[in-house]
């Protein structure tokens, strides 16, 4: 599997060992069993953004230190600059760029996701998190799937949703989104 999983994973069981959380409550906090919690940190599964955020926000810690492992250091201001974000590729289709990375206790998550369109139509994996998102299109265009509705969102557009509920994008055409997406509790 991936090595960004595998470290994932094991920044995961750390912060379990440090914590002394069970992987049964582990799990149930993003809601899989413990089975498949146990494979995340063994770096065999994918774990989504949200529920690395859901983890995050439950055990006070930074999502980008599960995801980078780069805990932040900033606490007047933050500067990223175009292209230098810390990103990560989690799927062949999608990429983070995180833009408040380095920022001690931010109190949202802002990335640059890029996603990739898929060459034939393809159910569209939807998840949740706490809190709102804000999402705005820099560079091209998709669908987004949220509370069993589909949305056509261009260069441009903008939505603002409750992201407790089911939501999921698909890049359209033959060309890459970009979008900002901002999430706060």
């Amino acid at each position: 599997m991936d090595e960004q999983l595998k470290q994932i994973g094991e920044r995961l069981r750390g912060l379990r060992d440090v914590l002394d959380i069970p992987v049964s409550e582990m799990a149930e906090t993003i809601g899989i069993s413990s089975d498949k919690y146990e494979k995340i940190e063994a770096g065999e599964m994918d774990i989504t953004i949200s529920n690395l955020m859901k983890i995050a926000h439950k055990y006070g810690v930074s999502t980008e230190e599960l995801i980078f492992a780069e805990a932040p250091h900033m606490k007047s201001y933050y500067v990223t600059r175009k292209g230098q974000g810390m990103s990560i590729e989690r799927t062949k289709a999608y990429k983070y760029q995180s833009l408040v990375g380095g920022f001690v206790n931010h109190k949202a998550d802002v990335f640059i996701v890029t996603v990739e369109p898929k060459p034939e139509a393809q159910v569209v994996y939807k998840n949740s998190h706490p809190g709102q998102e804000f999402n705005l299109v820099l560079e091209g265009k998709m669908e987004l799937y949220i509370a069993g509705k589909t949305i056509v969102l261009e260069e441009g557009d903008s939505i603002y949703f409750d992201a407790t509920k089911p939501h999921g994008m698909l890049a359209m055409g033959d060309k890459a989104v970009k979008f900002l997406a901002f999430t706060v509790e």
